[in-house]
């Protein structure tokens, strides 16, 4: 197989994702590179990163002289290779970004970027909110991200997606799982299976999918807390890059009685870590298997924000586990666990009142 050599290219391997690449010119910042080498998302970034060098002289994208200036074409290309694809948004949004935006390049890649109006944007989102909210939402995000690197880069002199609501679909999202439904999970799983390990991590620690999935022993230190040794979890989200410091007293027992000779705590039966689908797959058929017909990864993250919530937890208590970017995606947790909890002293509060009553009424009669 031949083998692409480009300068400044430095690669790095780990044991879990496979070969990460970064552009490294001495001088300049190092920069990633999606992909693999000689793909167009790679030369796009990387053509852009040899742009970058001071007194460089080289086109921005690869194909710049091919492509229409001020084109969507060209607008979207530039929004690949630019740092506020390649560096602010994580790889998964990336991908996300990408599938949405490729399909709208496909049909509109030709036409000028500046005669795309709000009204062409409302039309395109609506055809697609018929067809799905998530698809719409994932779109104007993804448009947006294009527009916004346009405006700055003086492709386009406004934004024209600009107060264009995007609506949340009216969903419960990811179902929460209950403690029924923990305690029946347990009961079928005993601690030493591969699924209970997968429940405990995602129950003690409240991470992603892609978080547990890459979890370790070296991600275990021991810390002094409160005058005893007590285990630490330390890593940084995949997703977002936030680092979390997670005391995990309760999960080493079932890390210590699972078989694993590994980096990662959860491997395949073959010995391999898994894949994200792959996993989601088969704890899914766990999940069936324990009587926990709508179990699901994400809805245990959920339901470890919602134990934190009603043991009295405040939201930025619970963003610092779960390592959520914003107060609006925990506050639901802290306001659900406070109606259920005011609601269980109103309901006391009548009972005492009403035995108050009784009581009264009793000794009136009486005399």
């Amino acid at each position: 197989m031949a083998r692409i050599t480009l300068k400044y290219i430095q690669e790095f391997r780990d044991r879990h994702s496979g070969v990460h690449r970064y552009f490294r010119k001495p001088g300049c910042k190092r920069v990633r590179l999606p992909g693999l080498p000689g793909s167009a998302e790679f030369m796009t970034a990387y053509e852009a990163s040899l742009a970058s060098i001071p007194g460089s002289t080289r086109p921005l994208t690869i194909g710049a002289q091919r492509t229409r200036p001020g084109s969507i074409n060209a607008a979207i290309a530039g929004y690949y290779a630019s740092k506020y694809f390649l560096i602010d948004l994580g790889l998964e949004t990336q991908k996300t970004r990408r599938f949405a935006l490729e399909k709208f390049r496909t049909g509109h890649g030709d036409k000028l970027i500046a005669n795309l109006t709000r009204e062409h944007i409302e039309a395109m989102v609506e055809a697609k909110r018929e067809q799905s909210p998530a698809a719409a939402q994932t779109f104007l995000k993804s448009l947006r991200g294009v527009l916004n690197y346009a405006t700055k880069t003086h492709l386009i002199s406004v934004d024209p997606s600009l107060g264009i609501k995007n609506r949340r679909a009216k969903t419960a999202g990811y179902y929460t799982w209950t403690e029924e439904d923990i305690a029946r999970f347990e009961a079928h799983h005993p601690i030493g299976t591969r699924s209970r390990l997968a429940l405990a991590l995602l129950l003690h620690t409240a991470q992603r999918r892609s978080d547990i999935l890459a979890m370790g022993p070296q991600h275990i230190r021991y810390e002094l807390i409160g005058g005893r040794l007590v285990p630490v979890m330390h890593l940084t989200q995949q997703k977002t890059g936030t680092p979390v410091t997670i005391p995990v007293p309760g999960l080493t027992a079932v890390i210590d009685a699972t078989p694993s000779h590994h980096l990662a705590f959860l491997i395949t039966e073959r010995g391999t870590p898994f894949a994200k689908s792959h996993f989601s797959c088969w704890f899914k058929s766990a999940c069936r298997e324990a009587g926990v017909m709508r179990g699901s990864s994400h809805g245990l993250r959920k339901a470890a924000c919602r134990r934190l919530a009603e043991a009295g937890c405040t939201a930025h208590e619970i963003m610092s586990i779960s390592g959520h970017l914003t107060l609006d995606e925990v506050q639901r947790y802290t306001e659900e666990a406070d109606r259920a909890h005011n609601a269980r002293q109103a309901v006391a509060k009548v009972a005492e009142h009403l035995a108050a009553r009784a009581t009264a009424g009793s000794a009136a009669g009486r005399t």
